[in-house]
């Protein structure tokens, strides 16, 4: 870990030579670490159902014009918004160190989170209301992205260096389970039905809509219980800083870290690559269910649930694992497992709908216990009151490579075409996927364990 006594430098932040935020902490209670669980289970609504499964399909419907149109503008709306989020990220995050109210600024931004999910109730099925969607849908994302900096700032509050690992898996498990619990009630009480739950139908697409309410109001209220028991910790004489010296300091953070722990900053490179990998495997597998292995729509919702759930299960399981092996084994692991499976997919991509049940939850199993051991092999590191900051600079470093796996899946698609002579060639994308995938491990495998990052 960090060490805690180096040569003064003045071009090194003191903080970064400190001990770490986890460093000191007691034991929390179990409930204290439920409650902050709740969080995910709350928030994630607007990333199952609203960008993933509902919403954004919605949005690119016919009823909103030409699909290449519709299509087309999302994809603009959704690069904007990722590149404010890699913009304010590290900034916004050191001004809650800085002040000390991170749990404060969470709690607004999850408000607002809650209330721009239901006001995507008032997007009706017109070309009109296209653009004011695509806002909601981008300011939404923002939001999330930000708000999420600050939860992950939060867990030195509930977890030790014994325990950081069965944290962040339990906490990103709660998020796979509650978003797929929530989705599944909107499926069956509202949009499956002729006639749904307080007589709510599809006509002017009351069915979609009337869900983004139910998503802001489980929002608001499962997030409660975080906010019970997450605290502010004050700091004295905040100073005001404005946006140029921010980015200054971010700048001088940045350097800092490469002085005292350079495998920090290789981290930060090599969790960006593979994070885009394993946001690649969610993102284009419902496609590769539907186009390649012939899944239904029906069919891909009861996948995706059972999916959600295998790897909400296997993600806490795994989280336990990794406070007993460390979060980089554990990394290595799941992406090994995850190019190995994504072969398997390509080679028996006509094995029909058995062959995709079969194998893409085995391939679930492996995603989200990459993502929560990322978030805690970072969270061991970070010293005490730069948590914002660094993981600011973990959502922006994330973002800045998020291009890599849609260019990837693309470029193998046309690849395959051209190999192959065929015209459905989809299943050729997994390919891409893997390459993002077996690159980020290749990249990973240089970078020290947590317990040996210290001053080059």
């Amino acid at each position: 870990m960090l060490v805690t006594s180096i040569p003064a430098d003045p071009a090194v932040p003191a903080e970064l030579t400190g001990p770490t935020a986890l460093e000191g902490n007691r034991e929390t209670s179990k409930k204290k670490v439920i409650a902050w669980g709740m969080w995910d289970w709350g928030s994630q609504p607007f990333n199952t159902v609203i960008t993933t499964f509902v919403f954004s399909v919605y949005l690119t419907s016919s009823a909103f014009g030409e699909t290449n149109y519709t299509s087309m503008m999302l994809s603009v709306s959704t690069a904007l918004a990722g590149f404010f989020v890699a913009l304010l990220a590290p900034v916004l995050g050191q001004n809650s160190d800085r002040s000390g109210k991170t749990v404060r600024n969470l709690r607004i931004q999850t408000w607002v989170l809650a209330a721009l999910s239901a006001s995507l109730f008032l997007v009706k099925p017109e070309p009109a209301y296209l653009v004011l969607g695509l806002f909601l849908l981008a300011a939404g994302s923002v939001i999330s992205e930000i708000a999420g900096v600050n939860y992950n700032a939060t867990i030195d509050q509930v977890a030790t260096p014994k325990t950081v690992g069965r944290v962040s898996g339990f906490g990103w498990g709660m998020g796979y389970l509650g978003g797929i619990v929530v989705l599944l009630l909107l499926y069956f009480l509202f949009i499956q039905p002729d006639v749904g739950l307080f007589g709510v139908t599809g006509e002017e697409s009351l069915d979609i809509r009337v869900s983004m309410l139910v998503c802001g109001l489980w929002t608001a209220a499962f997030t409660i219980p975080a906010f019970l028991v997450l605290k502010d910790r004050p700091r004295e004489r905040a100073p005001r800083v404005g946006v140029v010296d921010s980015y200054k300091l971010v700048w001088k953070s940045i350097t800092g870290l490469w002085v005292v722990s350079r495998h920090t900053v290789y981290f930060l490179l090599a969790s960006a690559l593979f994070r885009d990998g394993l946001a690649g495997v969610f993102a284009f597998g419902a496609i590769l269910a539907a186009g390649t292995f012939g899944l239904s729509a029906g069919e891909v919702i009861i996948f995706g649930a059972a999916a959600n759930i295998v790897a909400g299960l296997a993600t806490m399981a795994f989280g336990m694992l990794d406070d007993r092996i460390g979060p980089k084994r554990v990394i290595l692991i799941c992406l090994a497992s995850l190019v190995a499976l994504g072969l398997l997919i390509f080679v028996f991509h006509d094995g029909g709908k058995q062959v995709f049940w079969i194998l893409g939850l085995l391939l679930t199993i492996f995603v989200g216990p990459a993502q929560a051991a990322s978030r805690s092999f970072l969270a061991r590191l970070i010293p005490q009151g730069k948590s914002g900051e660094i993981f600011g600079l973990y959502a922006t470093t994330g973002r800045v490579v998020s291009f890599l796996s849609p260019a990837a899946f693309g470029l193998f698609i046309w690849l395959g075409s051209l190999i192959t002579g065929r015209e459905n060639t989809q299943y050729w994308g997994i390919l891409g996927i893997v390459l993002v995938l077996a690159a980020g491990f290749a990249v990973m495998i240089p970078v020290k364990e947590h317990t040996e990052h210290t001053m080059e």
